[in-house]
């Protein structure tokens, strides 16, 4: 079995417009968010799965410059941008992840494969419900789930991709797992001018790599530059 990562991304985000590439302590967002699942055990291959639209040429062109895998598909149709970028790289399950998610611990998204691997099901997330902060979220997802369940999405469901998958999970088998306490009021996302300063707080504050800080760790310098 197949195991990547799609990494949505696009730069046409209301509330913070080009986000993903915006520059956090003299880097683009993005390329933090890379470095981390690179390290990843689980996986192999990371994948950016950003859209068509002439507004989302910044994106590809990172990639290019990083020598990032990148699909382009459907700019609303998320879902379906995922198939095909997952039809694309050959994969059978990949781990949906946020553009928007600089500091995602890879850790967390190797503890969901391995769980997914495990149970044999179509979804395994730390969603359902939420203990962990914004911006460490993991939907590991069965591609031919994910195929079934496109036929039956509205259109908010395929702009949200999992949406059905939680609405309607008495059809799929869902595997889930939680934090060791409630983080979920934290937030290290990347969504608002707010949370770009705080991240970039965080990252300045650090005294060693990025990636060797885990989710704990994170939740603990943040409350510290908080403090």
């Amino acid at each position: 079995m197949t195991v990547g990562a799609l990494v949505q991304a696009r730069m046409s985000s209301s509330r913070l417009p080009g986000k993903v590439l915006r520059p956090l302590a003299g880097r683009p967002l993005l390329s933090y968010l890379l470095e981390r699942l690179v390290r990843c055990e689980s996986l192999q291959r990371v994948v950016v799965a950003t859209s068509a639209d002439a507004s989302d040429d910044p994106i590809a062109d990172f990639c290019a410059s990083q020598e990032v895998e990148c699909h382009r598909g459907s700019l609303d149709d998320v879902a379906w941008r995922f198939l095909e970028s997952a039809d694309a790289a050959g994969l059978d399950t990949f781990v949906r992840v946020n553009g928007d998610s600089p500091l995602l611990d890879q850790r967390l998204v190797d503890h969901g494969v391995e769980l997914f691997l495990r149970e044999h099901c179509d979804l395994a997330t730390n969603l359902l419900p939420r203990s962990f902060p914004e911006g460490q979220s993991v939907e590991v997802i069965s591609v031919a789930a994910l195929r079934r369940a496109h036929a039956d999405m509205d259109p908010a469901d395929r702009e949200h991709v999992t949406t059905l998958f939680y609405r309607e999970a008495a059809l799929f088998e869902i595997r889930t797992f939680s934090a060791p306490e409630d983080w979920s009021a934290v937030r290290l996302v990347v969504d608002t001018e707010d949370d770009a300063q705080t991240m970039e707080r965080l990252l300045t504050h650090m005294d060693r790599p990025h990636w060797e800080y885990d989710c704990a760790a994170l939740i603990s310098l943040a409350q510290g530059v908080a403090g």
